[in-house]
């Protein structure tokens, strides 16, 4: 049925006996998947359907076909593709390819000489021509999987033909219909459309989901409040992202249990109102849902951590999540009997270089009145200004974390992962860093921030040399000594750059195989329908 299908299949959560297929239909329909049927709930009159298939066979590779009303919708005749398949896990290694910030603008000589290559899709390019062995066991998509803010001129001559631009919010997605053409716009291209159909892929979203700098501060959400187009833009935001990146993110246990989606597929007609409601609730009161969540992966255990939509941001008490979602993060990470491996899974990363930690750290503590009420309110400005809003500068979580981590990496025998690893993007460059914890020994756990940032959107060659030369050279000078004339306290934990930076647009791919761990970078190149990944930087955990 051409054209049934107007965005996926996209593979979502993935066990070693279940699998979630996520698509959006043209009309209403009923939509099969192997053995599994599910209807579909519409939103603003779009039309989706989860379809969850049960019954597969650990460790097994499973071809599959999506039906709509029961005629043939994907693959799509004549593609040049390997036929998507569902892949349990198994037992053995873990191979996980993670990365951000990626514009969904077109593939041509054009806006490559701005973006460059795609990483993503030299990445499909690569696998479709590859055995499937190659395939990674998931995509961790660490944020900025759009961009509302900054949009392509596709994305422009839409919004143009529904709105003046002369108004407000100009050419920035202004609501849930102009976010969902901005998914089918970096959804569609056909590699990465294919590689999220064959790829389990775990989301977060980061601030340009939303809009740049989001939810900074609380001086952020005022100015924000007082825009009169910023309640549309938010309640589409979150509502799209909960549709076309959260809900994939479930468990069949938490997709049971999750008052949004029962909300959903309960209302008559057009859902709707139902989603916004939830997501206008979900921004005043952050508390009231929760967008953290885990993925088991064999030996492993991947927690993802909403650093952007949980945040407290009151001056003296500014938390990355509130208390609650605090002791359910502690919870998934102290629990690790059986795992092997823990991936952190957080947008932002939490170990900076230390200059620009301390930075960050200075500028909290001056804000929250360290240098008096008149430079506080300057200090506010700069923390937009410059993005100084990574955990260094939510003092409470980043030394929350460090003692949480401290803890777990010096656990018993049996009850401590071999290595504990951040995942993150955002900083549109890539590193390894090497964490030192109090207690720390050749038994303990290894523990590394690793970075992979941006998938597409390069800086320009005088903002890399500028973001290089502030991160690593200036900022080593200025937050120490700031941070010091400030009483900010040392933090409990150490660390160093083991690797990079690298400011390619490329991917990560963390293997783990036989007790050892290795992570590579790899950025691409596309010739046509062929690509090839070469390696940038590589570190042994």
């Amino acid at each position: 049925m051409p054209g049934s299908l107007v965005l996926g299949p996209l593979l979502r959560h993935v066990d070693r006996t279940s699998a979630l297929i996520w698509v959006e239909t043209a009309r209403p329909a009923t939509v099969r998947v192997l053995d599994a049927t599910a209807g579909t709930f519409t939103v603003h009159g779009h039309h989706y359907a989860l379809v969850a298939v049960d019954g597969l066979q650990p460790g097994t590779s499973t071809p599959y076909a999506v039906e709509v009303d029961g005629e043939h919708a994907w693959p799509e005749p004549g593609s040049p593709f390997p036929p998507p398949v569902i892949r349990t896990r198994g037992d053995g290694g873990v191979r996980l390819t993670f990365g951000s910030c990626r514009m969904s603008v077109p593939h041509d000589a054009k806006h490559d000489r701005v973006y460059g290559t795609d990483a993503l899709r030299a990445l499909a390019l690569t696998l479709a021509g590859a055995d499937e062995s190659a395939r990674p066991d998931a995509l961790v998509l660490l944020g900025d999987q759009v961009y509302a803010d900054e949009t392509s001129e596709k994305m422009r001559e839409f919004i143009a033909g529904r709105r003046d631009v002369a108004e407000p919010p100009g050419a920035e997605v202004a609501d849930f219909e102009e976010y969902a053409h901005l998914y089918r716009l970096a959804w569609t291209d056909p590699a990465v459309r294919w590689l999220l159909s064959t790829v389990p892929a775990a989301m977060i979203f980061d601030d340009h989901d939303i809009r740049d700098d989001w939810n900074t501060s609380q001086a952020w959400r005022a100015t924000m409040a007082g825009q009169a187009w910023w309640r549309r833009r938010i309640t589409g935001g979150l509502a799209a992202y909960w549709l076309y990146q959260h809900v994939g993110n479930l468990s069949p246990s938490e997709r049971a249990a999750d008052p949004v989606l029962a909300a959903v597929l309960a209302a008559r007609g057009d859902a709707g109102a139902v989603l916004d409601e939830f997501a206008w609730r979900a921004d005043q009161d952050p508390a009231s849902y929760r967008w953290s969540f885990t993925r088991d992966i064999g030996p492993a255990r991947l927690v993802m951590i909403d650093t952007r939509c949980g945040r407290v941001l009151d001056p003296g008490k500014r938390t990355i999540v509130d208390d609650a979602e605090w002791d359910w993060i502690a919870g998934r990470v102290r629990d690790t009997e059986r795992v092997e491996h823990l991936f952190l899974g957080t947008s932002l990363p939490y170990l900076l270089p230390r200059g620009l930690h301390d930075l960050e750290a200075w500028n909290e503590a001056t804000a929250d009145g360290a240098w008096g009420g008149r430079f506080a309110r300057a200090a506010e400005s700069l923390r937009q200004a410059i993005d100084l809003e990574h955990w260094a500068a939510f003092s409470r979580s980043f030394d929350a974390m460090a003692a949480l981590v401290t803890e777990v990496a010096t656990a018993p025998d049996g009850r401590r992962p071999q290595t504990v690893s951040f995942l993150s993007g955002d900083v549109h460059y890539s590193y390894a860093a090497r964490l030192a914890y109090p207690g720390r020994t050749a038994g303990t756990s290894r523990v590394y921030q690793l970075v992979c940032s941006p998938v597409r959107n390069p800086l320009s060659r005088t903002l890399r040399y500028l973001n290089g030369a502030a991160a690593f050279a200036v900022a080593r000078v200025a937050g120490t000594a700031l941070a010091r004339l400030a009483r900010v306290p040392k933090p409990s934990v150490r660390w160093s750059i083991d690797a990079g930076p690298r400011f390619d647009n490329a991917l990560a791919t963390l293997e783990v195989t036989d007790g050892s761990a290795r992570v590579r970078w790899e950025t691409g190149r596309v010739d046509g329908d062929t690509a090839t990944m070469s390696e940038v930087l590589s570190v042994t955990l």
